[in-house]
């Protein structure tokens, strides 16, 4: 008996070990329907697009090449996914926020270093933009970047360095005053007055900062687009306002290295026009040109959109305003009194 007792203490103790290690903020199974004996794939992803792939996951399954696939599913903030599978998370295939994300699973030697040429649409499954969430009716008139800074206007957006969400938010407001004809300088100006002025929390993630937003704490929150149109598909009592200079979010795809075959299959899946129409009717913006047409109207094109790659790129933006220690976000954020640290 007590052996028994102990191996099943042991079993529970691996488990949370495990569960510590992965960092997620969400895991599920999500079986898919088509019969059993297919392959069970574990998709490790950032924390917005779970709706998503919870409803592609049967989708894929009811496809003759997909027939009886099972899902192993974790969701939490971009960054600390990434960083779980390096550590030992175990992942067919990964979605993130954004490339560096993937990147760093390239040089643990998790991800191939072709996966964005490999791959159709170069990696990337879906678009997005960075949009103002807003109170119902819009009560403080937020339209512009400028009316961020408005007094009283409390500002929510996750932190940099666990959200790639956040560091989309950043670059928007970054490069948005470039737009409007500033400096460099002053466009750090603006981020130096936004975050140590305007944001009174920085929350993990961008779903964790929807559910501050939504319960009741602040006036504006930087975020994908998608979340704001899912979250009013879900009845909660906001707008959502797209500022006329924005950044375009690009959000990656790949299989690891270590992958079932049938990652591959379920990865090209996800580029049919079946996928890509469900990921526009939960507001993400379509990659496959004959999908994009379609909802040309939902998604229209902001005055002004730019690229992280308009931006220098993520290397140079990641060493440039990212580095935990010389970055110059970094050094806005410890003003702030925000860690840094991964």
């Amino acid at each position: 008996m007590k052996a028994r007792m102990l191996s099943a203490a042991l079993v529970a103790l691996v488990a949370l070990v495990v569960a510590g290690c992965g960092g997620a903020s969400d895991t599920k199974n999500a079986t898919a329907s088509g019969g059993g004996g297919g392959a069970k794939l574990s998709l490790v992803a950032y924390s917005t697009p779970q709706v998503v792939y919870d409803e592609l996951a049967p989708k894929f399954a009811a496809t003759p090449d997909g027939k009886g696939t099972s899902f192993s599913s974790s969701y939490g903030a971009s960054g600390d996914q990434s960083r779980a599978v390096e550590s030992g998370l175990p992942a067919d295939v990964v979605a993130f926020s954004l490339a560096p994300d993937i990147t760093r699973l390239v040089k643990a030697n998790l991800v191939a270093s072709d996966w964005a040429t490999s791959e159709p649409h170069k990696g990337i499954v879906t678009d997005s933009v960075t949009t103002f969430f807003v109170r119902k009716g819009n009560p403080k008139h937020i339209k512009t970047w400028a009316d961020l800074l408005k007094p009283g206007v409390q500002v929510l957006t996750p932190n940099p360095f666990t959200s790639g969400g956040a560091r989309w938010n950043i670059m928007a407001a970054y490069g948005a005053q470039l737009k409007l004809g500033k400096s460099p300088a002053e466009a750090l100006a603006y981020l130096k007055e936004l975050f140590t002025k305007h944001v009174p929390v920085q929350d993990k993630s961008a779903r964790d900062s929807l559910q501050t937003f939504t319960g009741g704490k602040g006036d504006v929150l930087l975020g994908y687009e998608n979340e704001a149109i899912t979250a009013q598909q879900k009845g909660e009592k906001i707008d959502y306002v797209t500022p006329d200079q924005t950044i375009l979010i690009e959000n990656p795809v790949a299989v690891t290295t270590k992958a079932k075959p049938e990652a591959k299959t379920f990865l090209n899946y996800l580029w049919t026009p079946e996928a890509q129409t469900v990921f526009a009717k939960h507001g993400y913006r379509p990659v496959v040109p004959s999908v994009a047409s379609k909802f040309k109207s939902q998604f229209p094109t902001p005055k002004t959109l730019f690229t992280i790659d308009d931006l220098g790129g993520w290397d140079k933006v990641m060493t440039d305003f990212f580095d935990p220690e010389n970055g110059s976000v970094a050094k806005i954020e410890n003003e702030a009194g925000v860690s840094t640290a991964k």
